[in-house]
């Protein structure tokens, strides 16, 4: 008798025709089967690229424990928190838009590595090289810019070691470096702030192989602080705004976007506490047609980001169930998101 095929048990989300095709894509049902389920009363902690800030405050909105070990002082308007760097993340660090970045911080705040001394001044005000565009208006004082480090080195350790999750969302592997010290800046020296010198500063982008030691490296050190916590992957959505390798942006962004996606993807595969939610596919796949993106055909609409969270938490039991949407039409992106490397428009040849 001849052997049967082993795709003939497979469930319907195995094959496209039937888990994409003839589906209606407001909603695709068994997109993602968590690992574990995420229960409301779990601290969920949030870094990593723009696109995480979105995740946060949605999460929060429908209810989750988004876990803010860093809030803004009570005297502070709300309308002035994402100049000064709250409300963004779990702790005030600002994006972290690489591995490398990542690492840096982790182990700056776990493993007792002190941060880098480097500090930019310009005019009287002192700007952080780790998180430059934190707060917008700078420091009066270099103690002032150290004391602020201290206080979110802080935070951020204790949103590790005290949360049930941590959610990161990977959004580049292009970088610059500090040629002396091998130390990783979120954008390149004198874009957001500070000044580029070529004999002190250099580009890199990670491969494959150092993004994922870095990645599990980060784990490694956070589960010697909290061995119960678990890991939730994204990948950002959003391209890159430019590129200094010298390829095509176009090129360079799906180099990097690949990259991530294959590097999350086999953390997933290999470690038990570590899943992936594919809210990279939900708005870049082709079927979609780029509906949840803005004019500029980077940013992501709030109607996409509700599209994301609707599968998060349609495929979630113990949360809320999804309410299936109407792509919108085209609008504007949402001030209150802050991303240093929009600044790099600024750059382009008019």
């Amino acid at each position: 008798m001849p052997r049967p095929s082993p795709y003939a048990d497979l469930p319907p989300r195995a094959f496209w025709r039937r888990a994409v095709a003839d589906q209606d894509l407001r909603y695709l049902p068994d997109l993602w089967q968590p690992k574990t389920p995420v229960l409301p009363s779990q601290k969920i902690v949030t870094a990593g690229s723009c696109f995480a800030q979105h995740l946060g405050r949605a999460l929060a909105a429908r209810g989750l424990t988004w876990h803010i070990t860093e809030p803004p002082p009570p005297d502070l308007p709300a309308e002035a928190w994402t100049a000064a760097g709250y409300g963004l993340f779990s702790a005030r660090t600002g994006n972290i838009y690489t591995a490398a970045m990542l690492r840096q911080w982790v182990t700056w705040a776990l493993d007792g590595v002190p941060m880098p001394r480097e500090v930019w001044a310009e005019g009287a005000r002192y700007y952080d090289p780790f998180r430059p565009s934190t707060p917008a208006e700078g420091f009066a004082s270099r103690p002032d810019l150290e004391t602020a480090r201290h206080i979110t080195l802080n935070a951020f350790a204790q949103a590790l070691r005290d949360a049930d999750w941590f959610i990161f969302t990977m959004g580049l592997t292009e970088y610059w470096q500090n040629r002396h010290q091998a130390y990783a800046y979120p954008t390149c020296p004198g874009t957001v702030r500070g000044q580029f010198r070529a004999a002190d500063h250099r580009l890199c982008n990670q491969t494959y192989a150092e993004t994922y030691e870095d990645m599990a490296a980060v784990f490694g050190l956070i589960r010697q602080h909290n061995p119960g916590i678990r890991f939730l992957l994204t990948v950002s959505p959003v391209p890159l705004t430019a590129t200094a390798t010298g390829d095509h942006a176009l090129v360079a962004s799906t180099y990097t976007k690949s990259l991530l996606r294959a590097v999350a993807g086999e953390l997933r595969n290999r470690l038990d506490d570590v899943d992936y939610f594919p809210s990279f596919e939900l708005i870049s796949a082709f079927p979609f047609g780029g509906w949840a993106y803005e004019a500029n055909r980077r940013s992501v609409s709030p109607a996409g980001v509700a599209f994301v969270m609707d599968h998060f938490f349609g495929q979630q039991p113990a949360l809320l169930s999804p309410s299936p949407r109407t792509p919108p039409a085209v609008g504007r992106p949402p001030q209150d998101i802050l991303c240093d490397d929009d600044v790099l428009d600024y750059y382009q040849t008019r």
